[in-house]
């Protein structure tokens, strides 16, 4: 190697290395302020509490409840139709054909989308369209339970939102099964679709777990599409059904720094609502991590 291949593969490296260390100084940066801001107003009343004083005292129990309720319905909805859509695209239709084209072009025309639009989305298709429609056919005359912004209409708009995540996770989890295992089972006489339940779907449950982690990871942090369809301001009581508006942590984070009367009062609540958003966050990815190493321990042992 010549003297000058050797300083540009010396300087290719440390200044790869100098923007990666940035990224992790930058993480660390922004978790320490967040940490240091947050933890002194981090106490057991903060937590338990419902807000008070135009949310300047309290806590944010009815945020952390909320944005539970929230991401466990996305959920719900939005990994098996991510799932069941990913299986389809995989082993229902070939990859050259025109409506698995169109899928996918749709998928990513989806993940490219901004957030606001799906919260204007979610505003005229559930509260406007869906609800108006519910009200006609289970509501007493003159009153409104569906056509109104409710954490239903929230929860399935991020389920939207999340959706392409858990396609392409699922899809390429799918894609890893060998093409063997299948061949084997069908030549055994067993049904494709016993295959894929049988054979497919238990090789694959590792990337099924990682969407729903990465659409958690979205949907918990995203504001955008939940300011039309079910949040609220101030509501210092906990959503008693599926019409019911709640709140939201990045919500409250939103509208304490953009809307409140002294933002350096609230500077402390701010930092630790952003804290308690995070380890929410946290908690959440850690369980379906751990959810799928058991499932993957279980499925070697056997």
């Amino acid at each position: 190697m010549t003297p000058a291949k050797n300083v540009i593969g010396k300087a290719v490296i440390t200044f790869t290395a100098a923007c990666a260390f940035t990224a992790v100084a930058a993480l660390i940066w922004i978790m320490g302020t967040i940490v240091w801001g947050g933890s002194r107003h981090l106490t057991w009343a903060f937590l338990t509490q419902a807000p008070s004083g135009g949310m300047t005292e309290g806590g944010i129990f009815p945020a952390i409840v909320g944005t539970f309720m929230l991401v466990v319905i996305m959920s719900l909805v939005g990994v098996p139709v991510g799932t069941i859509t990913a299986i389809y695209l995989s082993e229902y239709t070939s990859r050259g054909s025109r409506i698995a084209k169109f899928i996918r072009f749709a998928v990513n025309t989806l993940a490219g989308i901004p957030a606001i639009v799906f919260g204007l989305f979610g505003l005229g298709f559930f509260v406007q369209f869906t609800g108006k429609g519910l009200d006609r056919l289970f509501s007493e005359p003159g009153t409104l339970h569906w056509a109104q912004p409710n954490i239903l209409w929230a929860s399935l708009t991020m389920a939207l939102l999340t959706l392409p995540v858990v396609i392409v996770s699922v899809e390429e989890a799918i894609k890893t099964v060998p093409r063997d295992l299948r061949e084997a089972s069908l030549a055994l006489g067993v049904t494709k679709w016993q295959t894929i339940w049988r054979v497919v779907l238990p090789n694959s449950v590792g990337g099924i777990l990682t969407g729903a982690i990465l659409a958690v990871s979205r949907g918990a942090g995203e504001v955008a599409p939940i300011l039309f369809t079910g949040a609220a301001y101030f509501l210092p009581h906990l959503p008693k059904g599926f019409t019911d508006q709640f709140m939201e942590l990045g919500y409250h984070v939103y509208i304490m720094t953009t809307q409140s009367t002294d933002v350096e009062k609230t500077l402390g609540i701010q930092y630790a609502t952003t804290l308690v958003l995070l380890l929410l966050t946290f908690l959440l990815n850690f369980s379906a991590i751990f959810m799928r190493y058991r499932l993957r321990k279980r499925r070697i042992s056997a």
